[in-house]
Protein backbone atom coordinates (compact mmCIF):
# COMPACT_ATOMS: atom_id res chain seq x y z
CA UNK A 1 0.00 0.00 0.00
CA UNK A 2 1.39 3.07 -1.39
CA UNK A 3 1.16 6.24 1.22
CA UNK A 4 1.34 9.54 0.01
CA UNK A 5 4.90 12.04 1.24
CA UNK A 6 4.18 15.27 2.44
CA UNK A 7 4.20 16.75 -0.63
CA UNK A 8 1.21 15.57 -2.07
CA UNK A 9 -0.64 18.05 0.45
CA UNK A 10 -2.39 21.25 0.20
CA UNK A 11 -2.00 22.73 3.51
CA UNK A 12 -4.42 24.92 4.92
CA UNK A 13 -4.40 27.21 8.19
CA UNK A 14 -4.27 27.40 11.28
CA UNK A 15 -2.32 24.05 11.73
CA UNK A 16 0.58 23.04 9.88
CA UNK A 17 -0.80 19.56 10.32
CA UNK A 18 -4.10 20.09 8.83
CA UNK A 19 -4.78 19.22 5.05
CA UNK A 20 -7.49 20.25 3.26
CA UNK A 21 -7.45 17.15 0.55
CA UNK A 22 -5.21 14.68 -1.20
CA UNK A 23 -3.80 15.83 -4.32
CA UNK A 24 -2.83 12.18 -4.43
CA UNK A 25 -3.49 8.73 -1.86
CA UNK A 26 -3.03 5.33 -1.80
CA UNK A 27 -2.49 3.37 -4.96
CA UNK A 28 -3.33 -0.14 -3.93
CA UNK A 29 -4.93 -2.10 -0.54
CA UNK A 30 -6.75 -5.06 0.52
CA UNK A 31 -10.17 -5.92 -0.98
CA UNK A 32 -12.36 -8.97 -0.75
CA UNK A 33 -12.82 -9.60 -4.50
CA UNK A 34 -15.97 -12.18 -5.51
CA UNK A 35 -14.24 -13.94 -9.37
CA UNK A 36 -17.65 -15.66 -9.79
CA UNK A 37 -20.70 -16.29 -9.07
CA UNK A 38 -21.22 -19.19 -5.82
CA UNK A 39 -20.61 -19.63 -2.41
CA UNK A 40 -19.11 -17.48 0.37
CA UNK A 41 -15.77 -19.82 -0.76
CA UNK A 42 -15.31 -18.02 -3.52
CA UNK A 43 -14.81 -14.97 -1.78
CA UNK A 44 -10.87 -13.89 -1.94
CA UNK A 45 -9.15 -11.52 0.18
CA UNK A 46 -6.57 -9.85 -2.06
CA UNK A 47 -3.77 -7.09 -1.13
CA UNK A 48 -2.64 -5.48 -4.08
CA UNK A 49 -6.12 -4.10 -5.21
CA UNK A 50 -6.13 -0.81 -7.36
CA UNK A 51 -7.82 2.54 -5.78
CA UNK A 52 -9.00 4.32 -8.63
CA UNK A 53 -8.72 8.25 -8.98
CA UNK A 54 -10.95 9.97 -7.51
CA UNK A 55 -13.62 11.98 -9.12
CA UNK A 56 -14.65 15.66 -8.31
CA UNK A 57 -17.39 14.51 -6.20
CA UNK A 58 -16.35 11.03 -4.49
CA UNK A 59 -15.22 10.85 -1.23
CA UNK A 60 -12.13 7.92 -0.31
CA UNK A 61 -12.92 6.40 2.85
CA UNK A 62 -10.46 4.45 5.10
CA UNK A 63 -12.77 1.44 6.34
CA UNK A 64 -13.00 0.91 9.90
CA UNK A 65 -16.35 -1.42 9.91
CA UNK A 66 -18.98 -2.74 6.64
CA UNK A 67 -22.19 -4.52 8.28
CA UNK A 68 -23.22 -7.89 5.86
CA UNK A 69 -26.28 -7.23 3.89
CA UNK A 70 -28.82 -9.81 2.95
CA UNK A 71 -28.18 -8.00 -1.04
CA UNK A 72 -24.45 -8.81 -0.28
CA UNK A 73 -24.71 -12.65 0.46
CA UNK A 74 -27.88 -12.47 -2.68
CA UNK A 75 -25.17 -11.02 -5.14
CA UNK A 76 -22.17 -13.29 -4.50
CA UNK A 77 -24.90 -16.27 -5.39
CA UNK A 78 -25.69 -14.48 -8.44
CA UNK A 79 -28.55 -12.31 -7.96
CA UNK A 80 -27.98 -9.11 -10.60
CA UNK A 81 -26.22 -11.60 -12.84
CA UNK A 82 -27.36 -9.87 -16.01
CA UNK A 83 -25.70 -6.40 -14.73
CA UNK A 84 -22.77 -7.91 -12.89
CA UNK A 85 -21.26 -10.68 -14.67
CA UNK A 86 -19.82 -9.20 -16.98
CA UNK A 87 -17.71 -6.28 -14.55
CA UNK A 88 -16.47 -9.34 -12.36
CA UNK A 89 -14.33 -9.59 -9.92
CA UNK A 90 -16.47 -7.53 -8.23
CA UNK A 91 -16.02 -6.26 -4.30
CA UNK A 92 -19.19 -6.36 -2.41
CA UNK A 93 -20.64 -4.40 0.49
CA UNK A 94 -22.62 -1.42 0.52
CA UNK A 95 -22.33 -0.04 4.42
CA UNK A 96 -19.46 1.34 5.91
CA UNK A 97 -17.92 3.48 8.82
CA UNK A 98 -14.25 5.17 8.46
CA UNK A 99 -12.52 7.83 8.08
CA UNK A 100 -12.19 10.13 5.48
CA UNK A 101 -9.03 10.38 3.40
CA UNK A 102 -9.31 12.10 0.57
CA UNK A 103 -11.40 13.81 -0.99
CA UNK A 104 -12.11 15.04 -4.88
CA UNK A 105 -12.11 18.53 -5.75
CA UNK A 106 -15.65 19.72 -5.53
CA UNK A 107 -16.90 17.74 -2.17
CA UNK A 108 -17.26 20.28 0.48
CA UNK A 109 -19.48 18.87 3.15
CA UNK A 110 -16.87 16.52 4.74
CA UNK A 111 -13.20 16.69 5.30
CA UNK A 112 -9.81 14.58 5.74
CA UNK A 113 -9.77 13.36 8.61
CA UNK A 114 -13.32 13.26 9.34
CA UNK A 115 -15.37 10.17 10.88
CA UNK A 116 -18.37 9.18 8.86
CA UNK A 117 -20.35 6.33 7.81
CA UNK A 118 -22.69 5.78 4.66
CA UNK A 119 -23.78 3.59 2.09
CA UNK A 120 -23.57 2.77 -1.87
CA UNK A 121 -26.01 2.53 -4.70
CA UNK A 122 -27.77 -1.47 -4.96
CA UNK A 123 -25.70 -1.26 -8.18
CA UNK A 124 -21.99 -0.40 -7.15
CA UNK A 125 -19.91 -2.79 -8.69
CA UNK A 126 -16.68 -1.54 -6.12
CA UNK A 127 -18.04 -1.94 -2.71
CA UNK A 128 -17.40 -1.43 0.14
CA UNK A 129 -15.41 -4.30 1.64
CA UNK A 130 -11.86 -2.87 1.08
CA UNK A 131 -9.56 -0.95 3.04
CA UNK A 132 -10.30 2.40 1.34
CA UNK A 133 -13.66 2.04 -0.49
CA UNK A 134 -15.18 4.88 -2.51
CA UNK A 135 -18.51 6.53 -2.35
CA UNK A 136 -20.28 9.77 -3.87
CA UNK A 137 -20.19 12.80 -1.32
CA UNK A 138 -23.98 12.17 -1.11
CA UNK A 139 -23.42 8.75 0.10
CA UNK A 140 -21.51 9.69 3.24
CA UNK A 141 -22.26 12.08 6.56
CA UNK A 142 -20.39 12.61 9.46
CA UNK A 143 -20.64 10.04 12.09
CA UNK A 144 -22.28 10.14 15.14
CA UNK A 145 -19.93 10.21 18.26
CA UNK A 146 -22.46 8.31 20.46
CA UNK A 147 -21.86 5.52 18.17
CA UNK A 148 -18.86 3.12 17.35
CA UNK A 149 -17.90 2.45 13.74
CA UNK A 150 -19.19 -1.33 14.06
CA UNK A 151 -22.65 0.37 15.85
CA UNK A 152 -22.95 2.71 12.38
CA UNK A 153 -21.65 0.26 9.83
CA UNK A 154 -25.28 -1.31 10.78
CA UNK A 155 -27.34 1.25 9.81
CA UNK A 156 -27.61 3.41 6.43
CA UNK A 157 -28.40 0.95 3.96
CA UNK A 158 -31.40 -0.81 5.69
CA UNK A 159 -32.46 2.99 7.21
CA UNK A 160 -32.47 4.30 3.81
CA UNK A 161 -34.10 1.63 1.95
CA UNK A 162 -36.70 2.10 4.54
CA UNK A 163 -36.86 6.12 4.06
CA UNK A 164 -37.19 5.75 0.46
CA UNK A 165 -40.69 4.09 0.84
CA UNK A 166 -42.14 5.73 3.68
CA UNK A 167 -40.53 9.21 3.19
CA UNK A 168 -40.51 9.45 -0.78
CA UNK A 169 -42.45 6.93 -2.15
CA UNK A 170 -45.50 6.94 0.59
CA UNK A 171 -44.83 10.81 2.17
CA UNK A 172 -45.90 9.29 5.68
CA UNK A 173 -47.10 12.15 7.79
CA UNK A 174 -47.87 12.95 11.35
CA UNK A 175 -50.97 11.12 12.62
CA UNK A 176 -50.87 8.32 10.22
CA UNK A 177 -50.62 4.42 10.92
CA UNK A 178 -48.20 2.21 9.72
CA UNK A 179 -48.31 -1.41 9.12
CA UNK A 180 -44.93 -2.54 8.34
CA UNK A 181 -44.79 -6.40 7.49
CA UNK A 182 -41.38 -8.11 8.53
CA UNK A 183 -40.38 -6.05 11.48
CA UNK A 184 -37.67 -8.20 12.81
CA UNK A 185 -34.86 -7.29 10.32
CA UNK A 186 -33.13 -4.15 9.91
CA UNK A 187 -35.48 -2.68 6.86
CA UNK A 188 -38.25 -3.53 8.87
CA UNK A 189 -36.85 -2.04 12.59
CA UNK A 190 -35.51 1.07 10.85
CA UNK A 191 -38.62 1.30 9.33
CA UNK A 192 -40.55 1.26 13.00
CA UNK A 193 -38.21 3.79 14.07
CA UNK A 194 -38.47 6.35 10.89
CA UNK A 195 -42.12 6.12 11.71
CA UNK A 196 -42.65 6.29 15.27
CA UNK A 197 -40.16 9.17 14.89
CA UNK A 198 -42.68 10.92 12.60
CA UNK A 199 -45.18 10.84 14.78
CA UNK A 200 -46.75 7.79 13.53
CA UNK A 201 -48.61 4.54 14.78
CA UNK A 202 -46.88 1.52 14.60
CA UNK A 203 -48.31 -1.95 13.70
CA UNK A 204 -45.42 -4.85 12.53
CA UNK A 205 -45.64 -8.28 12.37
CA UNK A 206 -42.56 -10.41 13.02
CA UNK A 207 -41.49 -13.27 14.48
CA UNK A 208 -41.52 -14.30 18.37
CA UNK A 209 -38.00 -13.52 19.07
CA UNK A 210 -38.80 -10.21 17.81
CA UNK A 211 -41.34 -8.81 19.92
CA UNK A 212 -40.65 -7.05 22.45
CA UNK A 213 -37.42 -5.44 21.02
CA UNK A 214 -40.07 -4.05 18.14
CA UNK A 215 -42.41 -2.71 21.10
CA UNK A 216 -39.18 -1.47 22.73
CA UNK A 217 -38.39 0.77 19.60
CA UNK A 218 -41.85 2.07 19.59
CA UNK A 219 -44.36 -0.33 17.33
CA UNK A 220 -47.33 0.04 19.33
CA UNK A 221 -48.48 -3.43 18.35
CA UNK A 222 -46.72 -6.76 17.51
CA UNK A 223 -48.00 -9.76 16.06
CA UNK A 224 -46.22 -12.90 15.99
CA UNK A 225 -46.83 -14.82 12.90
CA UNK A 226 -46.33 -18.01 13.81
CA UNK A 227 -48.39 -17.67 16.69
CA UNK A 228 -51.53 -15.94 15.68
CA UNK A 229 -53.32 -15.39 13.01
CA UNK A 230 -51.89 -12.03 11.65
CA UNK A 231 -55.66 -11.27 10.09
CA UNK A 232 -57.83 -11.10 13.00
CA UNK A 233 -54.81 -10.26 15.05
CA UNK A 234 -54.32 -6.65 13.62
CA UNK A 235 -57.86 -4.17 14.25
CA UNK A 236 -58.49 -0.96 11.80
CA UNK A 237 -56.84 -0.14 8.46
CA UNK A 238 -53.75 1.73 7.63
CA UNK A 239 -52.57 4.65 5.31
CA UNK A 240 -49.16 2.72 4.18
CA UNK A 241 -47.73 -1.01 4.57
CA UNK A 242 -44.15 -1.45 4.05
CA UNK A 243 -43.67 -4.91 2.92
CA UNK A 244 -40.09 -6.52 3.83
CA UNK A 245 -41.29 -10.28 2.96
CA UNK A 246 -43.04 -9.84 -0.31
CA UNK A 247 -44.32 -12.72 -1.21
CA UNK A 248 -47.77 -13.31 -2.34
CA UNK A 249 -49.48 -14.00 1.06
CA UNK A 250 -47.53 -10.91 2.60
CA UNK A 251 -49.09 -8.51 -0.42
CA UNK A 252 -52.58 -10.23 -0.05
CA UNK A 253 -52.49 -9.56 3.36
CA UNK A 254 -50.75 -5.85 3.15
CA UNK A 255 -52.83 -4.83 0.72
CA UNK A 256 -56.28 -5.98 2.39
CA UNK A 257 -55.18 -3.73 5.49
CA UNK A 258 -54.66 -0.04 3.01
CA UNK A 259 -57.08 2.70 3.17
CA UNK A 260 -58.26 3.88 0.00
CA UNK A 261 -55.67 6.30 -1.02
CA UNK A 262 -52.68 4.43 0.73
CA UNK A 263 -49.44 2.96 -0.03
CA UNK A 264 -48.76 -0.71 -0.69
CA UNK A 265 -44.58 -0.81 -1.14
CA UNK A 266 -42.61 -4.36 -1.05
CA UNK A 267 -39.16 -5.12 -1.27
CA UNK A 268 -39.16 -7.56 -3.71
CA UNK A 269 -39.58 -6.10 -6.60
CA UNK A 270 -38.77 -8.49 -9.65
CA UNK A 271 -36.73 -6.17 -12.21
CA UNK A 272 -33.52 -7.97 -11.23
CA UNK A 273 -34.82 -11.43 -11.25
CA UNK A 274 -36.47 -11.31 -14.44
CA UNK A 275 -33.49 -9.67 -15.79
CA UNK A 276 -31.27 -12.12 -14.78
CA UNK A 277 -33.93 -14.80 -15.78
CA UNK A 278 -34.59 -13.46 -19.71
CA UNK A 279 -31.92 -11.21 -20.01
CA UNK A 280 -31.74 -7.40 -19.96
CA UNK A 281 -33.58 -6.46 -23.34
CA UNK A 282 -36.44 -8.56 -22.25
CA UNK A 283 -36.74 -8.55 -18.30
CA UNK A 284 -36.27 -4.79 -17.85
CA UNK A 285 -39.32 -4.57 -20.33
CA UNK A 286 -41.25 -7.25 -18.73
CA UNK A 287 -40.68 -6.00 -15.37
CA UNK A 288 -41.77 -2.75 -15.95
CA UNK A 289 -44.92 -4.00 -17.61
CA UNK A 290 -45.60 -6.35 -14.57
CA UNK A 291 -45.55 -3.72 -12.32
CA UNK A 292 -47.55 -1.42 -14.64
CA UNK A 293 -50.10 -3.83 -14.60
CA UNK A 294 -50.35 -4.11 -10.83
CA UNK A 295 -50.53 -0.54 -10.32
CA UNK A 296 -53.31 -0.44 -12.85
CA UNK A 297 -55.51 -3.48 -10.88
CA UNK A 298 -54.76 -2.14 -7.38
CA UNK A 299 -55.89 1.24 -8.03
CA UNK A 300 -58.45 0.28 -10.00
CA UNK A 301 -60.02 -2.57 -7.34
CA UNK A 302 -58.64 -1.28 -4.01
CA UNK A 303 -58.06 2.66 -4.59
CA UNK A 304 -54.32 2.11 -3.49
CA UNK A 305 -50.39 2.61 -4.82
CA UNK A 306 -47.76 -0.10 -5.30
CA UNK A 307 -44.40 0.31 -5.92
CA UNK A 308 -41.37 -1.61 -5.43
CA UNK A 309 -39.15 0.38 -3.12
CA UNK A 310 -35.31 0.52 -3.28
CA UNK A 311 -32.68 1.80 -1.72
CA UNK A 312 -31.25 4.97 -3.19
CA UNK A 313 -28.57 7.44 -1.99
CA UNK A 314 -30.16 10.68 -1.03
CA UNK A 315 -28.25 13.21 1.24
CA UNK A 316 -31.80 14.53 2.93
CA UNK A 317 -32.25 10.73 4.03
CA UNK A 318 -29.02 10.07 5.30
CA UNK A 319 -29.07 13.54 7.03
CA UNK A 320 -32.22 12.71 8.95
CA UNK A 321 -31.08 9.30 9.93
CA UNK A 322 -27.82 10.83 10.84
CA UNK A 323 -29.67 13.24 13.46
CA UNK A 324 -32.10 10.35 14.39
CA UNK A 325 -29.00 8.55 15.66
CA UNK A 326 -27.79 11.77 17.27
CA UNK A 327 -30.94 11.63 19.43
CA UNK A 328 -31.21 8.20 20.08
CA UNK A 329 -33.96 7.31 17.99
CA UNK A 330 -32.20 5.61 15.90
CA UNK A 331 -30.20 2.02 16.38
CA UNK A 332 -29.72 -0.98 14.80
CA UNK A 333 -28.32 -3.88 17.11
CA UNK A 334 -25.20 -5.84 16.07
CA UNK A 335 -25.46 -9.14 16.96
CA UNK A 336 -21.70 -10.44 15.88
CA UNK A 337 -19.03 -8.74 14.35
CA UNK A 338 -16.06 -10.82 12.68
CA UNK A 339 -12.75 -9.91 11.31
CA UNK A 340 -12.08 -9.12 7.56
CA UNK A 341 -10.08 -11.92 7.29
CA UNK A 342 -13.11 -14.44 8.29
CA UNK A 343 -15.34 -12.95 5.72
CA UNK A 344 -16.17 -16.66 4.48
CA UNK A 345 -17.30 -17.50 7.91
CA UNK A 346 -19.04 -14.22 7.85
CA UNK A 347 -20.88 -15.11 4.72
CA UNK A 348 -21.47 -19.13 5.64
CA UNK A 349 -22.83 -17.90 8.95
CA UNK A 350 -25.40 -15.67 7.17
CA UNK A 351 -26.46 -18.13 4.57
CA UNK A 352 -27.29 -20.69 6.99
CA UNK A 353 -29.24 -18.31 9.36
CA UNK A 354 -26.55 -19.62 12.05
CA UNK A 355 -26.80 -15.88 13.75
CA UNK A 356 -30.30 -14.30 13.65
CA UNK A 357 -29.03 -10.93 13.81
CA UNK A 358 -26.74 -8.31 11.95
CA UNK A 359 -23.12 -9.18 11.27
CA UNK A 360 -20.02 -6.60 11.14
CA UNK A 361 -17.18 -7.36 9.17
CA UNK A 362 -13.67 -5.03 11.11
CA UNK A 363 -11.03 -3.89 9.52
CA UNK A 364 -7.89 -3.52 11.87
Amino acid sequence: MRIPSNRAFTRITPSAFSYHRFKSYVSDCRAVLLPSFGGPDLLELRSNVQVPPLKPHEVLVHTRAVSVNPLDTRMRAGYGRSIFERLLPLILGRDISGEVAAVGASVTSVSVGEQVFGALHPTAVRGTYTDYAILSEDEVTPKPDSLTHVEASAIPFAALTAWRGLKCTARISEGQRILVVGGGGAVGLAAIQLAVAAGCSVVTTCGGQSVERLLAAGAEQAVDYVAEDVELAIKGRFDAVLDTIGVSETERIGISFLKRGGHYMTLQGEAASLADRYGLAIGLPAATALLLNKQLLYRCTHGIEYSWTYMRADSDGLNEIRKLCEAGKMKIPVHTTFPITQVKEAHEAKDKKLIPGKIVLEFD
